[in-house]
Parts: C-alpha cells; sequence; structure tokens
C-alpha cells in the first residue's frame, strides 16, 4: 500500500547525489526562512503548462524545452537573458512553421543551478577535492574553502531565479515576443552563419503573412498569440531541502505544488523507485519529467510511470530519453512499445546531450553530427512504432561560445579553447541551436505530411 505522502517523506528514504553540509543548523535555518519567501512560480501556470503538454501528447504540438547546463551566479546578467530568449525565440518560430502546431517553451532557467556527478571528488594533479555540484551547493574554483556546501546559496539562487522570471515574463508578455519584430531576434554573430539565410527567408516569410492578414482587414495586434507568448521554466529537481521548502498548498485546490519551477524532472542518477526523489515528485501536482537512459529496462519504466503519474493524466509525466547516438536503436524501441502497449499517457521527448559526451584535448564535448543522429534516431523509432515523437531537450545559450564540436561552422577539437565558458557540460551555441530547430522541423514536417488530418494552428511565437 502507498503511504501518505507529505512534503518531506523523502527524507526517510534512500537518497543519490545529496551534498554533504557541514552545519546542519545553519541548513534547517536556511531551508526555514527559503519556506517563509513567496512562490516563484504559481500553481495555476502549472496546471496551464499541464495543459498545454497534454496537447504534446496527443500529437496536437511539440515541447521545446532548454537552456543552460548550469546557470552561474557570476553570469547573471539581463544581456544573457535576452539572448537566450532570442535564440529561443527563432526556434520556436521555425519549428511551428514546419509542423503548422503550436510549440511549448519550456526554459531550463530560473532554477537550474543543482548538478549531478558521476564521482564525489575532483582531482587536480595531485590534489582532491569535493567535487563542484551547481552554484546553490559550493563553488566552482578548486580550492577547499570554494568546495564546502554553503546552505546560504540557496537563498541566492531564489534571488536570481527570481529576477530571471521578473525579466522572461517582461520579455514574453511586453512585445519582445511579437511576430512583427522576428527578424529582430537574430544574433549578430549568426547573422554570418549559414542559418541566417534560412532564418531571414522564414522570417520574410511570417512578415508577408502579417502584411496579407492586414490587408484583408484582420489586425494581427488584437490577437495576443501573435503580440506574446508564454515561457515556463524548468529544472531538476535535485537538491530536494530546497524542493521542500518551496512546496506549497495551492488555495484552490487543495493540491501541493512545486513553487520553485513550473516543471521539475528526475534524472537518470535519481530515479530509483524506492528512493527520495520519486518519493517527492509522486506527491506534487506539477507537470514532472523523468530521463530514461539505457540502463532502464521496460518493466521498471513501467513501474516508475504507475507511480508518479497513477491516475495517468495526460500531461502529467514527459519520459526524456538521452541514450546516445549509438544505443537509441538497442533500448528506445522496447521503451516505447511498452508505454503504448499499457495505453500510458506520456510526452516524449529527446535529450541528445547527455549520451553524446566526449573528451577531446583535455575538454568535454559534444560532437554535433551525433547529437543531430540521436534526433534523426528518435524520430525513425517513433515513426517505426506509430507514436508521436514530442519533443527535444538541449542544453544551449545564446553565447557565441565553443563548446559543441562542428555544425556549419564546423568547431573544430583546435576551437574549443576560445570560448569555452560552460561551468559544467558543453552547450550548443545559438548558431547550431538554430541549425538543430531546421533539422527538427522537417522531420515535423515529414510527420505533417505523413498525417495530413492533423489540424493547422495559427503561428506563434
Amino acid at each position: 500500500m502507498t503511504t501518505a505522502w507529505k512534503p518531506d517523506t523523502w527524507r526517510s528514504k534512500p537518497i543519490q547525489q545529496v551534498p554533504d553540509y557541514p552545519d546542519l543548523a545553519e541548513l534547517a535555518a536556511v531551508e526555514g526562512r527559503l519556506a517563509s519567501y513567496p512562490p516563484l512560480v504559481f500553481a495555476g501556470e502549472a496546471r496551464k503548462l499541464k495543459k498545454q503538454l497534454a496537447d504534446v501528447a496527443a500529437g496536437r504540438a511539440f515541447l521545446l524545452q532548454g537552456g543552460d547546463c548550469a546557470e552561474a551566479f557570476a553570469e547573471h546578467h539581463a544581456d544573457n537573458i535576452r539572448d537566450f530568449f532570442r535564440v529561443f525565440l527563432q526556434m520556436a518560430v521555425v519549428l511551428t512553421y514546419a509542423a503548422a502546431q503550436p510549440v511549448v517553451k519550456v526554459g531550463r532557467i530560473a532554477g537550474q543551478f543543482a548538478k549531478p556527478r558521476s564521482s564525489n571528488i575532483e582531482r587536480q594533479g595531485e590534489i582532491e577535492l569535493p567535487s563542484y555540484r551547481g552554484d546553490i551547493i559550493n563553488g566552482i574554483e578548486f580550492t577547499p574553502e570554494a568546495r564546502i556546501p554553503d546552505p546560504r546559496r540557496q537563498e541566492d539562487a531564489y534571488r536570481q531565479s527570481a529576477a530571471t522570471l521578473n525579466l522572461l515574463r517582461a520579455f514574453a508578455q511586453g512585445g519582445y515576443a511579437n511576430l512583427d519584430n522576428v527578424h529582430q531576434w537574430m544574433l549578430g554573430f549568426v547573422k554570418d552563419s549559414p542559418q541566417s539565410h534560412r532564418y531571414q527567408e522564414l522570417a520574410d516569410r511570417i512578415t508577408h503573412s502579417l502584411a496579407f492578414m492586414r490587408a484583408c482587414g484582420i489586425d494581427p495586434e488584437k490577437a495576443p498569440e501573435l503580440r506574446s507568448t508564454d515561457i515556463y521554466t524548468s529544472h531538476e529537481a535535485l537538491l530536494l531541502g530546497f524542493e521542500q521548502a518551496m512546496t506549497r498548498v495551492d488555495s484552490t485546490s487543495g493540491d501541493w505544488y512545486a513553487t520553485s519551477g513550473h516543471m521539475i524532472w528526475i534524472g537518470d542518477r535519481t530515479r530509483q523507485a524506492d528512493h527520495a526523489h520519486i518519493e517527492y515528485c509522486r506527491g506534487i501536482k506539477n507537470p514532472i519529467g523523468l530521463k530514461c537512459g539505457p540502463t532502464l529496462a521496460p518493466d521498471d519504466l513501467l513501474r516508475l510511470i504507475d507511480i508518479l503519474n497513477p491516475v495517468n493524466e495526460p500531461g502529467r509525466l514527459t519520459l526524456i530519453g538521452r541514450f546516445g547516438a549509438d544505443k537509441v536503436y538497442d533500448h528506445m524501441p522496447a521503451l516505447v512499445r511498452a508505454v503504448k502497449r499499457e495505453g500510458r499517457e506520456v510526452v516524449w521527448s529527446c535529450d541528445p546531450m547527455h549520451g553524446n559526451t566526449v573528451t577531446m584535448g583535455g575538454y568535454k564535448t559534444r560532437p554535433f553530427d551525433r547529437i543531430l543522429r540521436e534526433v534523426e534516431a528518435f524520430f525513425a523509432v517513433h515513426r517505426a512504432e506509430g507514436t508521436h515523437a514530442g519533443g527535444i531537450h538541449i542544453e544551449m545559450t545564446g553565447k557565441n561560445v565553443t563548446e559543441c564540436t562542428g555544425g556549419a561552422k564546423a568547431i573544430t577539437a583546435d576551437d574549443l579553447h576560445d570560448r569555452y565558458h560552460t561551468h559544467c557540460d558543453p552547450r550548443l551555441n545559438a548558431d547550431q541551436a538554430i541549425e538543430l530547430a531546421f533539422l527538427v522541423a522537417e522531420n515535423l514536417n515529414r510527420e505533417r505530411i505523413a498525417t495530413p488530418a492533423r489540424q493547422p494552428v495559427a503561428i506563434s511565437a
């Protein structure tokens, strides 16, 4: 029998990836203060996202989820947030135009601070120190002092998330996302890239469509879908003390919601069915993501689905595959078949980043051709199984970084040191992200042509 759930029942379960705080009294004091702070997001917003994800699960929309590998306190600048938003809008426009469907936009932002690690120890030369686990826990500097987990960082993360959310809402609702601005979203350094021409052609078609609507007497300014957009936030629910402090009862429904982000996900390293992270996530009503790697067996996946979505609610659960380009066909079809056979309502999304990490010249990187191959395989599996390829989940930035090799500009291993700025894992730069969007768009267009019965929808940013 399932035991009664409360926000703290996870504390009685085994837990992975937990930092070793030296001062538990200070940790408790910080969590107590956080519990009194205003929510970052609201239950109604999470319900709205869940409804939109239900359309994704039914094949009536597509999920675009992306952002930083790990947000950093030192890089919290308005320009960085704006540039991420610009690229995200460009990707969404490319996907919307191809699929003739809404694109649900969920950022890895305003809360993506904690990172799981494959080892508790980082070694440089003869020195060993605790691993960096994200700015919400400790510092990236390789010093004994910086690597001590500090609870006060959680309050810094809360304040940065609140400021980021404030700016995102202003961009999304204040006119920046107006489709009349579609040409202005192009970042300067992308204008010289091979993707610029393709995007400008698409932007021209959208501009001409808007002009045609005005000529017909239809004023796009009176259509909120064309003047603004919805953007949601998400992060990995790794630091459960922080999540518990931000868990609140919704006054309108009486349900518990994580108010740290609209959607949270469970990582591949913390998805044990009888452990703390699953226990926490089963009780909140937010949309939940579950990373699915090559070690996940079909029966174990079905057990996790039963725990996290026992009433089979559409939009509640997103399964995020992260297999690696060479392992998709070996592992993903069996999972898709099992879920389809049992009639589970889920969103299938592709994370082509985490299974394709390699080391070149001392740098962690992700070859762009492997990322593309995993996305292609993801769509191919769903075409073969008669299911819907529902979304992509990527680590990306609006900055002109050199962290992933390949792409149209052909970043090489020798180029990685030029602008390798990530605090954790390598990210796609804006040019690579838009190139990936065009590849996904080609697959969506192929899917749309193959299923003409789908109803077209208005283009939205």
